[in-house]
């Protein structure tokens, strides 16, 4: 078996219909989606299959859905005698998936957390007020120089690093709108806006933080079984307290995935596997480190795939 990291996606990965194939030949997805909708008092399966995406795509929803899914996948890859990783990382609330899959957190404790997270999010700001965009062919310092020029009456700053020349940036939308506008003339290769509920991952957020606080004191958190790589600073924690204040400063700091991606290579994964629908983290590691592979178990052939790929088969 080849020594893997697993890689838990955020918000954007969720897609109605998502997992459908892949519930039919592993009996686990439906009873984690049939767990975690008796937990939170909905029925996520049905979201998540039938949506219309308009709902699953509101934060409140999406967070509990896409947790659950990803939850699920790892179940169904630990039936499917999928090997344990060495270390583990989310993006945003992957993070959440991670340290439950971890055996850091209960799932049902970790949906009702995450449906108050997504809640607490997206009432942070008022609709319209502030959104985010995707910052493609910079340096990552040319973005941040940028944003500190658009920010004299306003937020914005970088919220994800995804990977290098890729920076989402978020704040309020008429200084989102002067960083695109320094961005291009910066030279950047694309500067768009994104379809986003809210301005996630900058201090817009922090208004979130103080009623959060209180929702992660109250959860019962253990110490994983595997480390997990946090996006605040691209460490895992040692006690439950510091992953406590990690998840609630990741709330209004930025997603440092580039780093994250370093630290499983360094932890010794040769293959990352993304857990949970799509393949936008996949995607993501080509650009970072071209000497790890990487395969996504969001489809039957995805997984099947996978699976080939840790045992050697590939």
């Amino acid at each position: 078996m080849r020594r893997i990291g697993m890689m838990f996606p955020g918000q954007g990965s969720q897609a109605v219909g998502m997992l459908a194939d892949l519930a039919s030949e592993h009996a686990a997805i439906q009873r984690t989606f049939d767990e975690a909708s008796a937990a939170i008092g909905e029925d996520l399966w049905a979201l998540a299959q039938q949506g219309p995406a308009e709902r699953l795509d509101r934060t409140e929803n999406t967070q509990p859905v896409l947790l659950t899914a990803s939850v699920a996948l790892w179940r169904a890859w630990l039936e499917a005698h999928g090997p344990a990783p060495l270390v583990a990382s989310g993006h945003s609330l992957g993070e959440y998936s991670a340290l439950v899959a971890a055996g850091a957190l209960e799932l049902p404790d970790a949906v009702c957390l995450v449906r108050e997270r997504g809640r607490l999010m997206q009432a942070a700001v008022p609709p319209g007020e502030g959104t985010m965009a995707a910052i493609l062919g910079l340096d990552a310092d040319v973005v941040e120089d940028c944003c500190r020029k658009a920010a004299a009456d306003g937020v914005v700053a970088p919220a994800n690093f995804n990977a290098p020349g890729q920076v989402v940036i978020a704040g309020d939308a008429a200084a989102v709108e002067r960083a695109i506008s320094a961005c291009k003339e910066a030279g950047a290769r694309r500067a768009m806006g994104l379809a986003v509920s809210g301005p996630f991952h900058c201090a817009l957020m922090q208004p979130a933080s103080e009623p959060f606080d209180a929702e992660l004191a109250a959860a019962d958190f253990l110490l994983p079984a595997f480390p997990v790589i946090q996006n605040l600073d691209a460490q895992a924690s040692s006690d439950v307290d510091a992953i406590r204040r990690r998840l609630l400063e990741q709330l209004y700091s930025p997603v440092r995935w580039t780093d994250c991606v370093a630290a499983m290579a360094a932890a010794g994964a040769e293959v990352l596997i993304e857990c949970g629908p799509g393949k936008v983290l996949t995607g993501m590691v080509k650009r970072i480190d071209r000497q790890l592979e990487a395969a996504s178990l969001g489809d039957a052939a995805g997984f099947r795939v996978a699976l080939d790929l840790v045992r050697g088969d590939a």
